[in-house]
């Protein structure tokens, strides 16, 4: 359904994002994941046409997004630069934001307006950080566009809230199944949407796996660190920390039954690492040679 090839930016002599190539499936739901500065939210503005690339392609089945209206008309993107014009009502907002998308969904739109308690009659400048958030998550979903993008889309949102779009999210892909990518920082409160994960860093794409695959083998082992060693040997460590007599390790690979049976016997613990620390540990260092 989507396809970079070999896409390219630059603002001025700085490289944001180098050669991006990949292909989304129709109908899941991906993060995009990076550290700040890594070029996710360039990454959304060009697959919604909002900047152009230097350089390579962003398709939407087939058809080139660039400049193109009727491709444009099923993508959708939320993002916290908000509207352009800050000085109208948030219902001239939301009646435009019907003019956009074919799939807009008018009833659902008042729904999520009750749902989200949004004055709709306020300028749209005099609203909380929240309700200005609230806005672009109500047209993300009203729109049903067949690929929408969330740039952060927890800004300025209280947990409840947080969690009530995150299940409206969940429940809408459900009857209307749609291709949905979500940047976010908040990485644990969203792991349970994802399906799949992107992760940006040094300007490439460094990682594009499903979830499930990724967490089954991401590992901490706790206990003794000769203990540990013989049977790792030759994995990929992550990271190691010592407390006391204790050594954690993190491992990012593959373990056998019989592997994790032996280290159970020696009495090294085995722990799923969270997909945020996982995250944390995979773009914090640019090599983990050398940690044992």
């Amino acid at each position: 359904m989507i396809e970079i090839k070999n896409l390219n930016k630059a603002y001025g002599s700085t490289k944001v994002l180098s050669n991006i190539n990949l292909k989304l499936e129709e109908n899941k739901i991906y993060g995009l994941l990076g550290r700040n500065g890594v070029g996710k939210t360039t990454l959304l503005n060009i697959m919604s046409n909002v900047i152009r690339a230097n350089s390579g392609e962003a398709l939407l089945n087939g058809e080139n997004i660039h400049e193109n209206s009727k491709v444009l008309e099923n993508i959708a993107i939320v993002r916290e630069s908000g509207f352009g014009i800050e000085d109208i009502k948030v219902k001239k907002i939301l009646k435009a934001a019907k003019t956009l998308y074919k799939n807009w969904d008018e009833e659902y739109m008042k729904f999520l307006i009750k749902e989200f308690d949004l004055n709709i009659k306020k300028n749209y400048s005099k609203l909380s950080r929240g309700n200005k958030t609230i806005v672009g998550l109500i047209i993300g979903l009203a729109s049903r566009a067949p690929l929408t993008l969330f740039d952060e889309p927890s800004l300025g949102l209280d947990a409840s809230y947080r969690y009530k779009f995150y299940n409206l999210l969940l429940q809408d892909v459900e009857k209307n199944p749609r291709t949905v990518i979500i940047s976010t920082h908040l990485i644990d409160e969203v792991t349970h949407l994802f399906e799949e994960v992107i992760i940006l860093k040094n300007q490439k794409v460094y990682l594009k796996e499903e979830v499930e695959s990724l967490m089954g083998k991401a590992y901490f082992l706790s206990g003794k660190l000769e203990k540990i060693e013989p049977i790792i040997k030759g994995k990929n460590i992550i990271s190691k920390e010592e407390f006391g007599t204790i050594t954690i390790v993190g491992v990012f690979d593959c373990l056998t039954k019989e592997e994790k049976d032996n280290l159970k016997e020696k009495g090294i613990e085995i722990s799923a690492i969270p997909l945020q620390k996982l995250f944390v540990l995979l773009t914090e260092k640019e090599s983990v040679e050398g940690i044992i």
